[in-house]
């Protein structure tokens, strides 16, 4: 009986990791819908001395790993994200009940969707966010990028903290 009821439990409370998740996709695609509409492919407006808006195209994958590799990509990492997400849903479902484990893995489910979206639709991830020093410039990134990375430094400290409870 314990069984059914944690089961039912985790099923249920998979709704609400979903929602963060879908929360974090449409924040990602207003957000690019509005750089396009509002930027040309490789406009900037300077917003203080260090941040930029910038409409850039990253056909690759983070960093723009794999930026000129003539086209393959798109379809490798599409599928790496759609398997990535089908594991991450089906995590969510058993693992409902553990909050920062769920809450990392929606940021990432949400982020992966977001940049999975730009890819089937466009051919490349819209980024736009472009923090820099001097000239220097980081990689400009999105929502979806800012979602995965937080996602995965909660991972990580999800794994710290369980590993120092097993102590």
């Amino acid at each position: 009986m314990a069984k059914s009821k944690s089961a039912f439990k985790s099923g249920s409370g998979v709704w609400l990791w979903l929602g963060i998740a879908l929360i974090i996709f449409l924040l990602d695609q207003l957000t690019k819908i509005a750089i396009v509409g509002a930027f040309q492919l490789g406009e900037s407006m300077p917003l203080t001395s260090f941040f930029n808006l910038v409409r850039v195209h990253n056909p690759g994958a983070a960093f723009s790993f794999l930026a000129d590799a003539g086209g393959w990509q798109r379809w490798f990492f599409t599928g790496l994200g759609v398997l990535a997400a089908m594991v991450m849903v089906y995590l969510l479902r058993v693992h409902a009940g553990q909050t920062l484990f769920c809450m990392a893995l929606s940021l990432l489910l949400g982020g992966a969707v977001g940049n999975v979206v730009d890819r089937v639709l466009y051919s490349h991830v819209i980024d736009f966010l472009d923090f820099y020093y001097g000239a220097w410039h980081f990689p400009a990134f999105n929502v979806a990028d800012s979602a995965i990375s937080i996602g995965a430094c909660l991972l990580i400290l999800d794994e710290l903290l369980r590993v120092r409870r097993g102590r």
